[in-house]
């Protein structure tokens, strides 16, 4: 089978995909973006093609349309990219693609026969998601109206589409419904063979002023917070908030929070140079800095460091698309205090594999947070259930990877939509269809 994979972040949700369809003897090409690809080794059978970065929208066209048009240029030079690939005898069976940001737009226009899965990792709405629900950040009209545009890109995309793919329930709820019976559930998996727990992890860490680097174990009262950017998406004011009580309650608790200073969604403050300034000046000088270490943007292998030495790993969202962060901590054995909101109680359910709160309640969330440190040793069983989830549900060996591959072959052979796999009915030897 031929399969070509579409990604200006290459690889990606297609990183483990790609590559075990490559080691099985497909012949698979990848496309993406020449600035933003990443260097894998890349196994016989597999080629990375790297097209130019297009140019961005023009200035000062309508801001409704901007991203629309930076959608089309990008889809129009990876169309230039895939006529040259079918000039050169490449014509996929199977083409799998992020529709987000315009690459999909023209695929099926050049390779008319192939298969197009198209991964949905996120259908905006003006209601009932994550606009509007932060009553901090109110949503005005021209929201409503940006987003409906915004919209349009992916909208091409499902109408292109021969199947989707997207990682959960609620992601797959947030798609106009004509087009949810396409779409199967499987999540991207996680490598619970890499990502586990250690007891014998440690992490060093140099406090403000101090001479003298700190080193974390495994077991120390560790309070760990981690998002890609720090910014309210993810619910850093509200943690930030929580840490003058829950260091009070907690004196000899240690803060470890992994994110940089940009903005991975939403807009930037005001007022300020980036969210970590604007809630440091609203509450730094309640907190004890010696014990709050702000790590930035760290490796990976620091990353599993500072999940495996948690004794507490804080996740909040708003209704949003799922952190890649949690299912790794619930995978590394965390006790995971995390927020109430979708899609989140997809994956956690409170006093079984974590405990939930309140998104907007720092005291609540101090109250949750110190109660657990005090009682590590009875939350223990936490822990345990929270590896089991990922291992039973989000494996990528055992269930994902499989449910994945599965789906490409069953597309290829024309069985969809009669078989659809969904991650609610995943099992380590297969994969139940769903009705």
């Amino acid at each position: 089978m031929r399969l070509l994979f579409v990604h200006q972040n290459f690889p990606g949700q297609y990183r483990h995909l790609a590559i075990r369809l490559a080691a099985a003897g497909h012949e698979v090409v990848c496309l993406g973006d020449q600035a933003n690809c990443s260097d894998l080794p890349l196994p016989h059978g597999m080629v990375m093609v790297r097209y130019p970065s297009p140019a961005g929208a023009t200035q000062g066209i309508h801001h409704y349309v901007a991203s629309f048009e930076a959608a089309v240029r990008r889809g129009q030079t990876v169309l230039r990219a895939c006529i040259q690939l079918a000039q050169q005898g490449f014509v996929p069976d199977v083409i799998c693609a992020h529709p987000g940001w315009g690459e999909a737009l023209f695929l099926k226009d050049v390779f008319p026969k192939a298969k197009l899965l198209a991964y949905l990792e996120f259908f905006y709405n003006a209601h009932g998601a994550d606009v509007g629900f932060d009553p901090e950040f109110p949503p005005v009209l021209d929201d409503v109206f940006r987003i409906r545009i915004k919209n349009s890109v992916l909208l091409h995309g499902l109408q292109a589409m021969d199947a989707g793919i997207t990682p959960t329930r609620w992601q797959a709820q947030c798609l106009p419904a004509d087009f949810r019976r396409r779409v199967a559930i499987v999540h991207d998996g996680v490598d619970t063979r890499l990502v586990c727990p250690d007891p014998a992890a440690v992490l060093t860490v140099t406090p403000d002023g101090a001479a003298t680097p700190l080193v974390l174990r495994a077991g120390d009262e560790v309070i760990t917070f981690v998002n890609r950017n720090l910014e309210p998406y993810r619910g850093f004011h509200t943690f930030l908030r929580a840490l003058p009580e829950l260091m009070r309650q907690r004196p000899n608790a240690q803060v470890v929070i992994v994110g940089g200073d940009d903005v991975s969604y939403g807009t930037r403050p005001q007022d300020h140079p980036h969210y970590r300034a604007k809630y440091m000046a609203e509450v730094g000088d309640q907190l004890d800095l010696a014990r709050v270490h702000f790590l930035g943007k760290v490796p990976y292998d620091t990353f599993l460091s500072v999940l495996r030495v948690s004794a507490v790993h804080v996740y909040l969202t708003y209704p949003f698309v799922l952190s890649w962060s949690l299912m790794e901590a619930l995978a590394s054995g965390c006790l995971v205090v995390a927020s109430d909101t979708a899609p989140v109680r997809e994956v956690i359910k409170h006093g079984q594999n974590g405990l939930l709160v309140d998104f907007f309640s720092p005291q609540g969330l101090a109250r949750t947070v110190a109660a657990a440190l005090a009682d590590r040793e009875r939350l223990g069983r936490l822990r345990h259930r929270a590896r089991e989830t990922i291992v039973q549900r989000y494996d990528l060996e055992n269930v994902c990877l499989p449910a994945q591959m599965r789906l490409i072959d069953d597309l290829a052979a024309g069985r969809w939509p009669a078989q659809r796999v969904s991650q609610r009915h995943a099992t380590p030897k297969d994969a139940a269809p769903s009705a």
